[in-house]
């Protein structure tokens, strides 16, 4: 009954295309429609299709649609898309983060920091035409779609291909049949208000879903003669259906393709229907789901894909011409380029921060990691290329450059136990004075007030000399402890300006020295049982080194950072009144200070391994040591806290900042971090510490041994993760919690 039923289906639609094509094949046609994350179920019905055996002559595609569909005309098996879309790194792809590994390494601390990145364009604080330009999807699909880097013609794919873009400037449909592939699809997916819009040809465009989010009218046009076509957007969603402001917003956007979208669905003879109502564009987080409900769609639909192959077969027999992928440019040689699009830079800059030079072979590993080299700079927004083959067989690569805005502000908040709640606010501008320099201004607007500017100016391009001056300024209230007890209130009042030269030769570290001028003024509040006031002024001449491979600004999966420092500290002037009960100490000396000039270092190391998809291990160290020190609280290193904020701050998971002071503090922190759901983690952590052990100080109310415990919630949010912690000491023997939202000044 179930074959009688299917060639019952077959029947009229395959008698009219055999009568129409007067004894040729009938030429089949697939379109693939829009959806974001639900177009992965296109996987399942391309898996059927390969496994009956049947040729398609035709395709087309509208946003995701379009990739899958590219993909398999370009000559990827439906397995080896499948591979692809289970392997990708959804997080970052469908960001505006690219690796920070990528970095230079003077950019890497203000990468990632901001909510909302505004750039100072026509005299005025401009929004982007979206809100995700995505360099790594470009680099992405660059690589996915390396082997079509010599077509300029889509008809020139192993099968003929079409996608669907809509013009901003006029509303209508545009079907782009050649050009740059990737720019052709990025264009397609650019859905309004997420994805910035692609130019292309001088017109700016976005998601062809707007218009056509089904395009089965253009693979009619292109000749097939029998579609199959396969929706996963089945017009407009019911009311009962629109539980979401993403769902809403999708349902806006794409109303005038949703009501036209029976109206195209009608001319298919195979019409695919995926029931994805439990999921959003936006479900990339379960790409795998949707994968397999594709799948299992695929597996329900083969039956009619094998009799149809079987039917056209005994007809007109196997299909002359078996499609073949293309060959992948695994390694192609480089022998001409051209830049587009710089107006602030130089083509030597690019080329040089790039690490590029013509007369070599480059595959497209290669090319992206020097892509992510030259967009570390922070100069350009987005980075594109395309490759032209040459009629000598060699290959002329064409980069697509957009640069960022010079001056751009930049806006955050951040709230902590410790701080309060804080607007973070940030102006940034580059090539103020000279050309390769950032210029930038930072506030935190809070009842703890900190402001912070900096100059950079850099000398040289991949051999890095750079010259860095900086004054900074802060004030925080914070309680006092006696044996691990809050028995007082602290304000203090921090200046600070350094002058250094570093130099660097790659992204990963870079060495220095400098000068360093502090100011440092106590004001008790609320009396402790021992206080200060008054203020000291200090100078520290030191020597540095940097080095950081981490992934992320925030949750890190991989990587290690080290920041080492020695200085010498000199010229120390204390304006200083000590305090025992309120009353001032008569006799400063009994209490053995002595302001010498004394050496110091410190050493800060964070190190993330993998152990699975879902875990990652985390190790901190931390150390901190004066040598030849007398001085009590004052140049202390202050221990506390989960979060690093302030002056000579150990973090220390079980205490409060600033719990207790101590000359010198070796101290190391344990993890494991798991990744519950899409932006969910739980981080279990332990620490251990040694202090007091280098110039040591009498009557420290402490043992010289604490260990401590926390468990951390955190949710990663489009304003910087929220973190709520719960913690405990072994030796204060009490529990305390601990909330974090953003990233700290």
């Amino acid at each position: 009954m179930k074959q009688a039923f299917f060639a019952l289906l077959l029947f009229l639609p395959l008698s009219a295309a055999i009568a129409q094509q007067q004894g040729e094949r009938p030429k089949i046609g697939l379109a693939l429609s829009g959806g974001g994350a639900k177009g992965l179920a296109h996987i399942g019905i391309l898996k059927a299709i390969d496994s009956a055996g049947l040729k398609i002559d035709y395709i087309t595609g509208t946003s995701m649609g379009s990739i899958v569909g590219g993909l398999y005309a370009l000559g990827y098996s439906a397995d080896s898309i499948e591979g692809m879309a289970r392997r990708m790194d959804w997080d970052v792809l469908l960001s505006n983060q690219t690796s920070l590994r990528a970095l230079i390494i003077e950019e890497k601390e203000e990468y990632g920091k901001y909510a909302i990145e505004l750039p100072w364009v026509g005299g005025k604080f401009r929004l982007a035409t979206g809100v995700l330009e995505s360099q790594e999807m470009w680099l992405k699909l660059n690589e996915v779609f390396a082997p079509a880097y010599n077509i300029t013609a889509f008809d020139s794919m192993p099968i003929p291909f079409r996608c669907i873009a809509t013009e901003i400037s006029s509303g209508n449909a545009r079907v782009l049949d050649h050009g740059n592939l990737v720019t052709a699809i990025r264009a397609s997916m650019a859905i309004p208000s997420v994805f910035t819009a692609v130019d292309v040809d001088g017109c700016a465009l976005v998601d062809g879903g707007i218009v056509r989010n089904f395009p089965v009218s253009d693979v009619k046009a292109m000749g097939a003669n029998y579609i199959i076509g396969s929706s996963v957007s089945s017009g407009l969603l019911p009311e009962e259906k629109l539980i979401d402001a993403a769902q809403i917003l999708m349902q806006v956007i794409f109303l005038g393709d949703g009501l036209q979208h029976e109206e195209q669905a009608a001319l298919c003879q195979i019409y695919i229907e995926n029931p994805l109502y439990d999921y959003s564009a936006a479900s990339f987080g379960k790409s795998d789901e949707i994968i397999n409900l594709g799948l299992e769609r695929g597996r329900s639909i083969y039956p009619l894909f094998k009799h149809l192959s079987d039917s056209l077969d005994a007809l007109y027999g196997k299909p002359a011409k078996i499609r073949k992928p293309l060959p992948r440019a695994d390694s192609v040689l480089i022998s001409s380029y051209e830049v587009r699009g710089l107006y602030r830079t130089d083509e030597h800059f690019f080329t040089k921060m790039m690490d590029f030079q013509t007369g070599r072979y480059y595959d497209v590993a290669q090319l992206a990691r020097r892509v992510r080299n030259v967009f570390g700079t922070r100069y350009y927004q987005r980075v594109q290329y395309g490759i032209e083959q040459q009629p000598d067989g060699s290959s002329r690569i064409v980069f697509d450059v957009k640069e960022n805005a010079p001056t751009q502000a930049k806006l955050g908040l951040h709230y902590n136990s410790f701080s309060s709640i804080s607007l973070i606010a940030n102006l940034t501008t580059r090539n103020m004075f000279m050309p390769a320099s950032r210029s930038l201004v930072t506030l935190a607007l809070s009842e703890n007030f900190r402001a912070r500017g900096e100059h950079l100016q850099q000398f040289g391009a991949r051999n890095r000399l750079a010259v860095l001056g900086a004054i900074q300024f802060e004030t925080f209230g914070f309680k006092t402890y006696q044996k691990f007890r809050a028995d007082g209130l602290q304000r203090q009042y921090f200046f600070r300006g350094d002058a250094r030269v570093q130099f660097s030769n790659n992204q990963r570290f870079a060495m220095g020295a400098g000068w360093r001028f502090d100011w440092v003024k106590y004001k008790p509040t609320i009396l402790s049982q021992f206080d200060l006031k008054g203020y000291n002024r200090l100078h520290t001449a030191l020597l540095y080194w940097h080095y950081n491979t981490l992934d992320a600004p925030v949750l890190s999966k991989k990587g290690l950072k080290i920041k080492a420092e020695a200085g010498y500290v000199f010229r120390q002037r204390p304006l200083l009144t000590y305090l025992e009960n309120g009353e001032p100490v008569n006799n400063p000396d009994s209490l053995g200070i002595n302001y010498n000039n004394y050496p110091h270092c410190t050493f800060n190391l964070e190190w993330y391994k993998p152990l699975s998809s879902r875990t990652t291990f985390l190790l901190l160290q931390q150390t901190g040591l004066n040598f030849n020190y007398k001085q009590n609280i004052l140049n202390d290193f202050a221990v506390g806290g989960l979060t690093p904020q302030f002056r000579n701050q150990i973090t220390f998971a079980g205490l409060q900042e600033a719990t207790f002071y101590s000359p010198s503090v070796a101290a190391i922190q344990v993890g494991l971090r798991f990744k519950a759901s899409n932006n969910l983690y739980i981080t279990a952590l332990t620490n251990g510490m040694v202090h007091n052990f280098v110039s040591r100080r009498a009557g420290l109310l402490v043992p010289d041994f604490l260990s401590g415990h926390a468990l951390t919630l955190t949710y990663n949010t489009p304003i910087g993760p929220i973190r709520i912690s719960a913690m405990y000491s072994d030796q204060s023997k009490k529990a305390s919690t601990y909330i974090n939202l953003g990233l700290a000044f």
